[in-house]
């Protein structure tokens, strides 16, 4: 049997065929370099999500409800922080003006570079927890830690932050100032040179190691099996790429999703403290005993709360006039941010 409670057999295959379905998935963008039709992104999507709900309920059949419920809620908190990654994205996308016929392989590196960082993050989560069993007391605070500065965060301040790292990472590199298809690569007058997609690609690598070291101790907190946080975190990259053309202008009438995530943070940081005080082990505090008054908060409760939080939201984005109002303001301050770049733009055209 694996550590999961799972066969080793089963982990095996499973991980072998969701890395297949991923190759596949890979093999057709660079075919087929296109944007993607609303039916197209809805049937992948549709797919994916329903083909995670069966491999969840595998799981519980195979290893039993606790598990499987691991899973689920696991898959879950995922796949909203994947969601949340779409935003940054977007404006990656946007601040380099990639085609949108090439966005779907930009998409698709982002997601296997998420994969790789993720699979080194989940390898040395799993041996610290085994090895140190205080370390959920540093996975809680810096949960916790995330949670209030996603909640207070200003998207244009961490615009210009990861800009600005970008542009000191490639300060160096000749820069063509136009695409070239989906090269990397290209000649100018005769020089080779660097063309916009190398800077897109960075910015998207920095972006996904980021989100990494905020996702992986957040599954971490509903989970100890390293095969169901990897599951649950290639499950919640699958079809994301599709997601992103299929909610389109959608994606900003999320007003409250990062609120929704704050609070899912927060939560699992707190069950993650709970369960170190009531699992101590550092001589320094209570005399290396556990505090019999920490509860344990069982993973059907951390589902319940996840799912509930998630639906909440989307409710109060979408359907209230509070979502809908905080929605246009949003919309109003990027196109009012557009139009300014344009100007900008503009007059430097001009004074050439």
């Amino acid at each position: 049997m694996g550590a999961s409670g799972l066969t080793l057999q089963f982990e095996i295959i499973a991980l072998v065929a969701l890395c297949v379905v991923l190759l596949l998935d890979l093999l057709y963008v660079v075919k087929r370099p296109h944007e993607p039709s609303m039916k197209e992104a809805g049937i992948f999507v549709g797919f994916y999500i329903a083909l995670a709900i069966i491999f969840g309920g595998i799981v519980w059949w195979q290893a039993g409800s606790q598990l499987g419920q691991e899973f689920y809620a696991g898959w879950i908190t995922e796949y909203s922080l994947s969601i949340d990654n779409l935003f940054v994205f977007i404006i990656i996308m946007t601040r380099f003006a990639v085609p949108r016929k090439y966005q779907q392989e930009v998409l698709m590196f982002g997601i296997i570079i998420a994969l790789v960082l993720r699979a080194i993050f989940i390898i040395a989560g799993a041996a610290m927890i085994e090895h140190f069993s205080w370390i959920f007391y540093i996975f809680g605070a810096f949960l916790l830690w995330t949670a209030w500065h996603q909640l207070k965060d200003d998207d244009d301040e961490e615009e210009d932050s990861d800009s600005g790292i970008v542009k000191k990472l490639t300060s160096k590199l000749p820069f063509a100032k136009e695409y070239d298809g989906n090269k990397l690569r290209t000649v100018v007058d005769g020089k080779k040179l660097f063309t916009p997609m190398v800077m897109v690609f960075i910015t998207i690598g920095m972006t996904d190691l980021l989100f990494a070291v905020d996702s992986i101790p957040a599954i971490f907190g509903l989970t100890n099996s390293a095969f169901i946080v990897f599951t649950a975190n290639i499950f919640a990259l699958m079809g994301l790429r599709q997601l992103y053309f299929l909610l389109g202008g959608l994606m900003n009438r999320l007003v409250f999703l990062k609120h929704a995530l704050s609070f899912i943070l927060a939560f699992i940081g707190v069950k993650l403290v709970l369960h170190a005080l009531h699992t101590n082990e550092l001589p320094f505090i209570n005399g290396g005993e556990g505090f019999a008054w920490a509860p344990v908060i069982p993973t059907s409760i951390s589902l319940i709360v996840i799912l509930a939080t998630i639906v909440i939201a989307t409710v109060l984005s979408l359907w209230t006039p509070l979502g809908r109002n905080a929605a246009a303001k949003v919309e109003a301050a990027e196109a009012e941010k557009a139009a300014a770049k344009a100007s900008i733009e503009g007059e430097q055209e001009s004074g050439k």
